[in-house]
């Protein structure tokens, strides 16, 4: 029986495919991180020869950002029935950043409640967007983040983690990187 992985070396791991397949069909990605905080582009980073694929990432944590950086619309993020953690949010943040970076061929976007403050019904949610310039529609995927903590993580650490590790995952099965499966990459 294998030792099982820790979470940042599973977060690695999975950069490592992500930048393969990105390099196998020659794409180009930029990411609109929210919760995220720039840990996905900081991620891949890490893998050498990556600005070969890696534009690079609108860090948008404040909604000001969000909107005056990506084009969020402020009504939304405003909007009790919206906000700032919304399917909605996740799709205007994923093609504002494809609309701003003109180089890249995939957008993924990551907004989501890491807590301790989030409302209940919204505490470890997560919504990833992708936006890619070769089709008209954004697909959009909602997640929820660990509950508990990993060994010498806070809560907020390990969902900060598993946000980043989900939204790589879930761009690894979009078509524009593989044919729908990430073993295909």
């Amino acid at each position: 029986m294998s030792e099982q992985l820790s979470l940042e070396d599973e977060l690695q791991e999975t950069a490592e495919m992500f930048v393969s397949a990105l390099r196998k069909r020659s794409v180009k990605i930029v990411f609109a991180e929210s919760c995220t905080s720039g840990l996905l582009a900081a991620t891949l980073s890490k893998i050498p020869g990556v600005s070969n694929s890696l534009c690079g990432s609108f860090v948008t944590y404040r909604n000001d950002s969000k909107s005056s950086w990506l084009g969020v619309s402020d009504e939304d993020l405003a909007a009790p029935e919206v906000g700032p953690v919304s399917e909605t949010v996740a799709r205007q943040m994923a093609q504002g950043a494809l609309h701003k970076t003109p180089e890249a061929d995939l957008a993924v976007s990551v907004t989501g409640h890491l807590g301790p403050d989030a409302p209940p019904q919204w505490d470890g949610i997560a919504f990833s967007g992708i936006a890619a310039r070769s089709a008209d529609s954004t697909s959009v995927t909602k997640f929820e983040l660990r509950s508990e903590p990993e060994a010498g993580l806070s809560l907020r650490q390990t969902r900060q983690f598993d946000a980043a590790l989900q939204v790589m995952r879930n761009a690894l099965t979009h078509s524009s990187l593989c044919s729908g499966q990430a073993a295909d990459c």
